[in-house]
């Protein structure tokens, strides 16, 4: 097997999850994943200030405490923190190494960029056999810039085995580890439903490491003595993360889903098998990054009696003040009534500003809202003084074909290879979604009020403008009646904010999970949605919450015999 641990989700996750992974166990490959929507929109802004940059540069801190030792210890370094300028990374890890009096090999990954004057960055998705080229050209380190996150993954696992184009299961089960391992800890522990059940409680997760084997299976575990734990329940939430239907598309090969195994193979390790792959689509996903104009927020606090009557005084006033376009209004009834002291008897009136004119956007927003603070309802208050506004950015998705897209694996010989597209490909029309109205189920069993979170978990994300929410059971009891009983009508009912949008449905019996992919929920995404969860981290627990009506004979908590497997 090939043992590859990643030690960043994001940019910005724990700064010494590299020394932790490094010390703590055997390791052949050791991955970072910097790179999110938002993050192509930071490094887009830092290269207009400055075209060296367009990298994530704490990579090259992290990098400089370890590098060294990965070097004595023959671990290998994958890593997307190229992001608009692997180029650049590359050549600053030689410097970096010139300085520590290091010898190190550095291959990159690039072709990702196109040509895009209407926006700000355009980068392709591309696959894993770029950075496969560049191990297989003796690379110490390989630097790529967009890759699908799985890719890390999935290219060390090709060069070791020497998968092609057509091991297409192989492939997908890779991918699947991959797309295990991309967000580090939230596989160990983090961001977990039941955190209260984990050995330390969820306090400092372990980060994880994918065992892929010749034939694609995996099993995920992490290092020993390190937090949090890997269980099928940890590995089923991440897996459900940011995903759509049971069609997970890719560059390389489309992973099905509902083909996916997992069972537990000893503490803290979780086997990944059975998983099946399909040919890719004959094109690739681009994230389009674009400065979508500038936005401003002041929040108004509301207390005590006649709360509408006081937001719409503070509407009416801040409409008249600057003009009714691009302003929202979201009253957020976080009062109580008979309450004690002033927090608990407030409600907020949070007032976003989105406009193209900085100026209107900016002072002459806030300082509006300032000024009622003696000329409105009674109790005026703001929660922060008057500023300025701040650009917002704007993602959308697009497509271009596989052949398009100049896909170049430069070697550390200097020599750069053309990784040929997929010769074999196929459409990919959407996994027809399920509702299922009414439920499967009857509704005369008894039931006792409770919360949904007693029987089931959840995990939510983002995906641009779209949300996805993945529920999935604890018992094979618990997902007979959850199937049934979670239909979109009751989605709305619970998540009325769902009601008015496209929602698609989608059931992974292999999960004992429901998937829904909610359509528009985050406006423009999370740079420019003004939403108080902007990318729907918190959508799951918000559902888990809700008191429903539970069927009597399902137990809360997990069920008396835990379960090892999830069967197909």
């Amino acid at each position: 097997m090939i043992r590859i641990g990643n030690a960043s989700g994001f940019y910005g996750d724990r700064f010494g999850a590299w020394r932790e992974l490094l010390d703590g166990g055997e390791l052949d490959v050791l991955t970072g994943d910097y790179l999110a929507e938002l993050t192509m929109l930071i490094l887009g802004r830092d290269r207009m200030r400055d075209p060296g940059l367009g990298y994530a540069r704490t990579f090259l801190r992290q990098l400089e405490g370890c590098l060294g030792t990965a070097l004595d210890r023959g671990v290998r370094i994958v890593t997307n923190a190229g992001g608009l300028n692997p180029a650049g990374l590359a050549a600053a890890i030689s410097t970096l190494a010139d300085r520590l009096g290091l010898t190190v090999r550095v291959g990159h990954v690039e072709g990702d960029a196109l040509p895009r004057p209407d926006a700000l960055t355009a980068n392709a998705y591309l696959g894993a056999f770029g950075i496969a080229a560049c191990l297989d050209g003796g690379a110490d380190v390989v630097v790529t810039g967009r890759v699908t996150d799985a890719s890390l993954v999935v290219g060390p696992a090709i060069a070791r085995y020497g998968w092609g184009r057509d091991d297409l299961d192989a492939l997908a089960g890779a991918t699947v580890a991959g797309h295990l391992i991309e967000c580090g800890a939230q596989v160990t522990g983090g961001n977990f439903s039941f955190f209260t059940e984990l050995p330390d409680g969820g306090h400092r997760p372990g980060f994880p490491v994918a065992e892929v084997h010749a034939d694609g299976s995996a099993v995920i575990t992490k290092h020993p003595g390190t937090g949090g734990a890997v269980t099928v329940e940890t590995v089923t939430a991440q897996l459900l993360y940011e995903v759509g239907g049971p069609a997970y598309l890719g560059p390389d090969v489309v992973t099905r889903l509902d083909t996916v195994t997992l069972s537990q193979d000893g503490t803290d390790r979780v086997r990944v098998s059975g998983v099946r792959g399909k040919p890719p689509p004959d094109t690739l996903k681009v994230g389009v990054t674009n400065l979508g104009g500038f936005r401003n927020s002041m929040t108004f606090v509301l207390c005590g009696l006649d709360v509408p009557a006081k937001a719409a005084l503070v509407r009416g006033q801040l409409e008249e003040a600057v003009g009714k376009e691009g302003l929202e209004f979201t009253l957020a009834r976080t009062d109580h009534a008979d309450a004690a002291d002033t927090e608990t008897a407030s409600a907020l009136l949070h007032v976003h500003l989105r406009d193209g004119d900085k100026a209107r956007a900016g002072r002459a927003f806030s300082a509006a809202a300032v000024e009622l603070a003696l000329a409105s309802y009674p109790g005026c208050t703001l929660t922060t003084p008057p500023g300025d506004a701040t650009p917002f950015g704007v993602f959308t998705a697009e497509a271009v074909g596989q052949d398009a897209v100049p896909h170049v694996a430069v070697l550390p010989s200097g020599e750069r290879v053309v990784i040929a597209p997929p010769t074999r490909t196929a459409p990919v029309g959407p996994d027809a979604s399920i509702d299922r109205t009414p439920p499967v189920t009857g509704d005369d069993r008894p039931t006792r009020r409770g919360p949904l979170g007693e029987l089931a978990g959840a995990r939510s994300g983002d995906k641009a403008g779209d949300a996805n929410l993945g529920v999935w059971a604890r018992s094979d009891a618990g997902y007979d009646w959850l199937r049934g009983w979670l239909t979109l009508a009751r989605l709305a009912d619970l998540l009325p904010e769902t009601a008015p949008l496209v929602v698609r449905r989608y059931e992974l019996p292999n999960l004992r999970a429901v998937n829904f992919v909610i359509e528009g929920l985050l406006g423009p995404g999370v740079a420019g949605s003004t939403r108080f969860d902007p990318q729907a981290k918190a959508l799951g627990e918000l559902l888990r919450a809700r008191i429903v009506d539970l069927p009597a004979d399902l137990a809360p908590g997990p069920p008396a015999a835990t379960a090892t497997e999830v069967r197909r």
